[in-house]
């Protein structure tokens, strides 16, 4: 049966590259990108679509016959601090309306958590897959609600919803969105153009990290292997590398010798400090075989060269783990 997609939030940070990825595989028409607003998506269908018209989303989940959904649509940690009525309204009203057009038309559903749902009573040096979730921030507690629905789900009404406990996403092509850990995005930024930058970290917070393309791959691995090989129904442990903003400045100045960060904290800094430094996902890379690709210093040379097409595209090593 040919696949037809939708994605709630195409036009964010994670919506913009997994878009691309989904209609190189499947075909531009069997994409359907939505968001709030306009994104200027010329490559394939889009629709204006406000997840949390529940009326709208069940009337384009039948016309399009959708088999999966990908419900990227979100606020994210920092933006929900400053509204976290709001933030919990659209987490999570908007994630039930996907849940109930995905169990009346039997589509797949993809929903992405966060380390967000850990907080001060986990291993920071290495959080297990079970580690209790008691998080500190709205969007925190949005996503570990949200991980039960998910699972309530499939164990009441059978939806196929498949989730990834995403860590901070680093990629070119979209600019930070809202997030506690999108220094990791606005630095390259900053030394591709020469500038100093004011990090809003300490310098020693070290969190788990992923460059984009591993991020999209992980995906849609997730949502193509068979249904009896996801053993979990909240949501996994997904990791690829961790480092602190110093590490990060240093592996930059390796390719911009001068770069000059500062460090200023600001409220972001208590959000990071709650989170977990690394993450164990073993159950992913048993489950379904889960691998990252790119090293620290492979996203590091990439990230330089696409914010500067003066530079050399350099290969990329496979990470051994």
């Amino acid at each position: 049966m040919r696949n037809r997609i939708i994605i709630t939030g195409a036009g964010g940070q994670i919506g913009t590259e997994l878009t691309a990825a989904l209609r190189a595989r499947h075909g531009a028409d069997s994409v359907i990108a939505t968001d709030i607003r306009s994104i200027g998506d010329t490559t394939g269908e889009f629709r204006l679509l406000d997840v949390m018209d529940a009326g709208a989303l069940r009337e384009l989940t039948q016309d399009t016959g959708a088999t999966e959904i990908y419900h990227l649509a979100a606020y994210l940690s920092a933006s929900g601090e400053k509204q976290p009525h709001r933030a919990w309204e659209l987490n999570m009203q908007g994630l039930l309306n996907v849940l109930e057009s995905a169990r009346e038309f039997g589509c797949r559903v993809f929903w992405p958590s966060s380390i967000a749902v850990f907080g001060d009573h986990v291993d920071k040096a290495q959080c297990l897959q079970d580690s209790v979730t008691q998080p500190t921030t709205v969007y925190g507690i949005s996503k570990a609600a949200g991980e039960n629905w998910c699972r309530y789900y499939h164990r009441s009404y059978g939806v196929d919803v498949r989730s990834l406990r995403y860590p901070g996403l680093i990629s070119h092509t979209a600019m930070p969105g809202g997030g506690t850990t999108d220094y990791a995005v606005d630095i390259f930024h900053h030394a591709a153009r020469g500038a100093h930058y004011a990090c809003f970290l300490e310098n020693d917070t070290v969190l788990p990290m992923m460059y984009m393309p591993d991020a999209v791959e992980g995906t849609i691995r997730l949502m193509e292997c068979p249904a009896e090989q996801v053993a979990i129904r909240t949501s996994y442990n997904f990791a690829a590398f961790s480092f602190s903003p110093i590490e990060l400045a240093e592996a930059i100045r390796r390719h911009r010798p001068d770069f000059d960060v500062r460090y200023e904290p600001d409220f972001r800094q208590a959000i990071a400090a709650s989170w977990p430094q690394r993450l164990d996902d073993r159950c992913a890379r048993l489950d379904w075989g889960w691998r990252p690709r790119y090293t620290l210093d492979d996203m590091v040379r990439d990230m330089l060269f696409h914010l500067d097409p003066n530079r050399v595209k350099p290969e990329i090593t496979a990470q051994t783990i």
